[in-house]
């Protein structure tokens, strides 16, 4: 079991234990909207990521599904109620259960959101983002580095969309990276929640890439949005195609970070036909791929 960095000094990239994670490819979110063409023969699909409260505390009948994907998949947990920034510790009983998950289903990693979602009991049934300060930020780096020992995988947190951004000592770029200095976790970077961030709130996304420690990404998340328009603030909604802004983000971000995984999320408006998923798909893969062997040139 891995015990909390100290705080007196950063954690770097090498100090972390994400450098012998696996490269697993393009994946998608699994949805039953789609089972039929991700189980496909022909589907080109590397991996799936499956939402974590789906299974947890599952029957056997529903945890079979796991194992029947388990057989052509690598598969990752990702959730939404670890709660990791609430004021209270994440309850033992979901971390022992999240554990057993993990192993049961030979995770490489899992991951979940860098916000909270219960408060004084009560389940706020949104990602709510966190106050920017670096006693919060220290704190939760030490929380989310007490989990990834309990579960014993890499945990990799996600950065969150929000539409209220409250005067904050730090940028959440600093806070994310602030995060980071206290854990040896890692980073789900979603690329859309960047860009909808950055447009809602007036910054330039290549700047956030500047500042975060890019080299603690692990994967991304690609979706589309709505919004925009006469005025009112763009939404993450996962029911678009992937915009080209948010493809030019993934271009640049794997020219700095070797990545191991992407992963498309499709949550509603699903296409009749699962070609148009295909596609960005492949687009995806296309552009991991490319950076490895620019990398591998180089080397």
């Amino acid at each position: 079991m891995t015990t909390a960095p100290s705080s007196s000094a950063p954690v770097t990239a090498a100090a972390t234990p994400l450098g012998g994670l696996p490269y697993l490819g393009s994946g998608i979110g699994y949805r039953t909207e789609i089972k039929d063409a991700v189980g496909s023969p022909t589907s080109r699909v590397d991996w799936l990521e499956v939402i974590t409260e789906h299974y947890l505390f599952a029957p056997p009948d529903v945890r079979d599904v796991l194992h029947r994907l388990r057989r052509r998949f690598r598969l990752v947990p990702h959730g939404l109620e670890l709660s990791i920034g609430a004021p209270r510790e994440p309850s033992s009983r979901y971390v022992d259960a999240l554990a057993r998950l993990v192993e049961e289903i030979d995770a490489p990693w899992f991951s979940d959101h860098l916000c909270f979602t219960r408060a004084g009991g009560v389940a706020l049934s949104t990602l709510t983002p966190l106050p920017r300060t670096r006693e919060i930020a220290r704190e939760v780096g030490r929380r989310a580095q007490r989990v990834q020992a309990a579960v014993g995988r890499p945990l990799i947190l996600e950065n969150v969309t929000y539409y209220i951004d409250l005067p904050s000592p730090l940028s959440e770029a600093q806070f994310i990276t602030e995060v980071m200095e206290h854990c040896e976790c890692g980073l789900l970077l979603d690329l859309t929640n960047l860009d909808i961030n950055a447009r809602n709130h007036g910054y330039r996304a290549v700047d956030f890439l500047d500042a975060i420690p890019v080299e603690r990404v692990v994967q991304v998340h690609l979706a589309g949005g709505t919004g925009g328009e006469d005025d009112r603030m763009d939404l993450d909604t996962h029911s678009e195609p992937v915009p080209p802004v948010v493809w030019e983000l993934l271009t640049k971000l794997v020219a700095r970070a070797p990545l191991r995984a992407t992963l498309l999320e499709r949550d509603q408006n699903f296409p009749a036909d699962f070609g148009e998923l295909q596609a960005e798909l492949d687009h995806a893969r296309r552009i991991l791929t490319g950076a490895r062997d620019a990398r591998a040139e180089v080397r």
